[in-house]
């Protein structure tokens, strides 16, 4: 950028290059803890904001709750005082920048839920003070930044650009994957004028491999629905040809083996029992929620949708036909899922198919238990009706008490051969089985 910046960006600017300026994040979750590590290990100061208590008392105490960020980290930040978590939201005006990493979920109608979002704008807008840069980090629909946020934000005394500023950079987190953690992992940033870019690019500079400066807010919004719908996309195509290959005794698992060897011109996905995690079944509804409202049709994005919502039931049937060729009804048998996160590895099962497969299962009458090594409980989830369930010992009595065994998450600590040995039968929608030779295994893929 050319020119002489404002008075309050220049003093912004200055402290985000000594690193002497205070970091807040407001939301204290997959996305915000392991960001607040990213600033922390860059030397900076963080503060953290949550209207959970507990999770505040745990944070302070040096615990942390969530398996990918160590409590090892939260103990670190707090013997070396950069870090303080609270609940008191007056203490917003202390952060020289605030990035908002709260839920955006769909509601009933799959339209998008910016309560949280709106909440917090307005929770920012009681305390906002001259040299505050405002980011949202929130997954959600190109315009938000500057449509929702800055209206909630501008005052008459406080103007956007001249007094505080605000930038849009969409959180990329991929929870159990240590090969890219939040320092690793390249920052797309569009800013609401030249100076907010500046300054918010300037920040994310300082903690991360690498930025790259869009042109706007709404091009780094649309940049983030961009990269989940295409992930959304390809699995539903995926999803769509394991049922038709099934349909043809084909091995879709052997198939995307095979069509991977290619060098070029082909990227692997595959098929599940559904979509999980906070972002791939949920961005593209914000889109075709967006594409609704400009009387634009989304008709790829919608059956991708379709048939990615339709996995559950389709492994259901799986399971029916897998009891049937037993002799027996999906009513009152035994069914024990294994894997309850929405991937491998974590203890993360925000919109995890499993629930749907629970649901489904709990209404044909099914005896419906669990095991996941990373959840002990069942959280009470928004959409979904499921009974106060407790992660079973997967021992070799229960295995052999159930009728069947559904494997919907491949957690890397499950020995499978163990299960093939013991469960009288196995439905496998993860390919987690393709190596057991057991002779007396009985096992489906789905």
């Amino acid at each position: 950028m050319t020119g002489e910046l404002p008075p309050a960006a220049q003093q912004l600017k200055s402290a985000i290059q000594t690193r002497t300026a205070r970091i807040g994040v407001v939301g204290l979750g997959y996305v915000g803890l392991p960001l607040l590590q990213a600033f922390v290990r860059a030397g900076f100061s963080t503060i953290g904001y949550d209207v959970d208590p507990d999770k505040v008392a745990r944070l302070m105490a040096g615990e942390s709750y969530i398996q990918h960020v160590p409590s090892e980290w939260i103990a670190d930040w707090l013997a070396e005082k950069r870090f303080a978590a609270t609940a008191d939201m007056s203490r917003l005006s202390e952060a020289d920048a605030i990035l908002i990493c709260v839920p955006t979920p769909l509601n009933e109608s799959r339209d998008p839920d910016l309560t949280y979002v709106r909440a917090t704008a307005e929770q920012i807008a009681a305390h906002l003070r001259p040299g505050q840069l405002v980011i949202l980090e929130s997954t959600t629909y190109p315009g938000t930044t500057r449509d929702v946020i800055v209206p909630l934000l501008k005052t008459r005394e406080l103007e956007p650009g001249q007094d505080f500023f605000v930038a849009y950079s969409p959180e990329r987190e991929d929870p159990g994957n240590q090969d890219f953690t939040a320092s690793r992992i390249p920052k797309v940033v569009g800013g609401l004028d030249p100076v907010s870019l500046e300054l918010a690019d300037l920040l994310y500079s300082q903690a991360v491999v690498r930025t790259v400066a869009v042109s706007n807010c709404e091009v780094a919004e649309a940049c983030k629905i961009l990269e989940n719908t295409y992930r959304a996309v390809n699995i539903a195509l995926v999803n769509e040809l394991k049922v038709l290959f099934d349909r043809l005794g084909i091995d879709v698992w052997e198939v995307i083996d095979a069509a991977k060897t290619k060098p070029f011109g082909f990227q692997a996905f595959y098929p599940g029992p559904g979509l999980g995690g906070h972002c791939i079944p949920i961005d593209p509804f914000y889109l075709t929620w967006l594409a609704r409202r400009h009387e634009m049709p989304t008709r790829f994005i919608e059956l991708a949708g379709e048939i990615n919502t339709a996995m559950p039931r389709y492994v259901l049937g799986q399971v029916a036909e897998a009891l049937n060729d037993m002799g027996k009804p999906v009513r009152d048998s035994r069914i024990g899922i294994l894997g309850i996160a929405y991937k491998r590895d974590i203890d993360d099962p925000r919109e995890s198919p499993s629930f749907k497969l629970i649901e489904l299962l709990v209404a044909r009458g099914a005896v419906v238990s669990y095991n996941d090594p990373h959840i002990p409980r069942l959280p009470a989830m928004r959409h979904y009706q499921v009974p106060p369930l407790t992660s079973q010992p997967l021992t070799p009595e229960y295995l052999a008490a159930q009728d069947g065994v559904l494997i919907a998450t491949d957690h890397s600590r499950y020995d499978w051969e163990f299960v093939a040995r013991h469960a009288p039968m196995i439905v496998d929608t993860r390919n987690a089985t393709r190596h057991i030779r057991h002779p007396q295994a009985r096992i489906y893929r789905a």
